[in-house]
C-alpha cells in the first residue's frame, strides 16, 4: 500500500533549474517508505533569483531540510546560519538541515564520491590523486579528499573561468588541511603525463565523455594507464566513457559516478533524519548498474 500524507508528515526537497529529471524525489521517498518515515521529498524549480525567497518560504513552513542544485550551491552558502568547512572552503552546498529555524549547509558530494571509491576497495588515506576539472563536481571532490586524508592531489584545468577560483581554494586547502594541492594547466601534457605517473588515481571530474561529447576523453596517450592505477569518471551516462573504456583496457580498475551520486544522497538523508539511507534496497531499484569494477 502507497504511503499516505498526513498533516504531520515533514517536508525535504530539491531547490534548483532544471529539476524535473532529478531522481532524487524517487530515491527518498522510496528510503523514507522502506523505513517507515513521515517524510516527503519534491523536487521545486526555483531559478538563481528566487533562491532567497524560496528559502525564507521553507523556513516558514519548517522544512526538515532540502539538496540544492544549479543554479543555487553558492547562492545557498551565503544563506546559511552555518556551514561545513567543506562548504566554506568551496564555496558550496548541497544540503541543508533545518533546525527550528537555523540553518546548516554543506556538501554531500565529495563524501559521495569518497564512498564510491570506497566501495571498489580502494583506500585513499596517504594516496595520490590527480584530478582533471575545477568545475562543481571536481571542487566537491577535491575539497573532500583533500580533508579525507589524501597525501597529495594535482588539479588539471584550462585557464577559464574556474581556473582563479580554483586557486583561491587550492591556496585554502595547502594552509588549512595536511594534503598537498597543486593546480596547473591542462595545456601541458608534459606535467600532466608526470603527474599521472605519480599517482594512484585518476579523477576526471568534467563533462567531456557524455553527450554531446561522448566518444571523446582527455587522457589520449594510453601509455598513461597501468595495471595499478584506478580511472574514475564522474560522469555515468554512458555507464562507460572512452575514458573508462581506455583504461579498462588497459588493465586498469575503474569506476562511473552512479555509485557516487547514490552515496551523495545517502549522505544527505541521514544528515535529515539520523537514519541510515537503504543504500541497498535502493541501489537495486534505482541504480542497478551501480556495481563494483573488476
Amino acid at each position: 500500500m502507497s504511503k499516505q500524507i498526513s498533516g504531520h508528515t515533514g517536508l525535504l526537497c530539491l531547490l534548483g533549474s532544471p529539476v524535473a529529471h532529478s531522481i532524487s524525489p524517487a530515491m527518498h521517498n522510496k528510503a523514507c517508505e522502506l523505513l517507515d518515515l513521515d517524510y516527503a521529498y519534491l523536487a521545486f524549480d526555483v531559478k538563481e533569483e528566487e533562491m532567497a525567497d524560496a528559502i525564507k518560504a521553507l523556513k516558514l513552513m519548517n522544512a526538515k531540510g532540502w539538496n540544492v542544485t544549479m543554479p543555487g550551491k553558492n547562492i545557498m552558502v551565503e544563506l546559511a546560519d552555518e556551514v561545513s568547512l567543506a562548504s566554506e572552503i568551496s564555496g558550496s552546498a548541497n544540503t541543508v538541515v533545518n533546525e527550528n529555524g537555523k540553518l546548516y549547509a554543506t556538501t554531500t558530494d565529495g563524501i559521495g564520491f569518497m564512498e564510491a571509491v570506497k566501495e571498489n576497495d580502494f583506500d585513499l588515506s596517504q594516496k595520490t590523486m590527480t584530478l582533471v576539472g575545477a568545475g562543481g563536481a571536481a571542487t566537491a571532490i577535491l575539497v573532500q579528499a583533500a580533508l579525507s586524508g589524501l597525501k597529495e592531489i594535482h588539479v588539471f584545468n584550462v585557464k577559464d573561468g574556474f581556473y582563479q577560483r580554483a586557486l583561491e581554494i587550492v591556496e585554502k586547502l595547502n594552509k588549512k588541511t595536511h594534503c598537498k594541492v597543486s593546480l596547473n594547466d591542462f595545456t601541458d601534457p608534459e606535467i600532466l603525463k608526470e603527474a599521472i605517473k605519480k599517482s594512484d588515481i585518476l579523477v576526471n571530474g568534467t563533462s567531456v565523455g557524455m553527450a554531446p561529447n561522448e566518444g571523446i576523453s582527455l587522457i589520449n596517450d594510453p601509455s598513461l594507464f597501468r595495471k595499478d592505477l584506478f580511472v574514475f569518471d564522474v560522469i555515468y551516462n554512458p555507464k562507460e566513457t572512452k575514458l573508462l573504456r581506455d583504461a579498462r583496457e588497459a588493465g586498469c580498475k575503474t569506476a562511473n559516478g552512479l555509485t557516487m551520486l547514490l552515496h551523495q544522497g545517502a549522505a544527505s538523508f541521514k544528515l535529515w533524519t539520523g537514519k541510515d539511507f537503504p543504500v541497498e534496497e535502493v541501489r537495486r531499484l534505482y541504480f542497478p548498474d551501480s556495481v563494483k569494477s573488476v
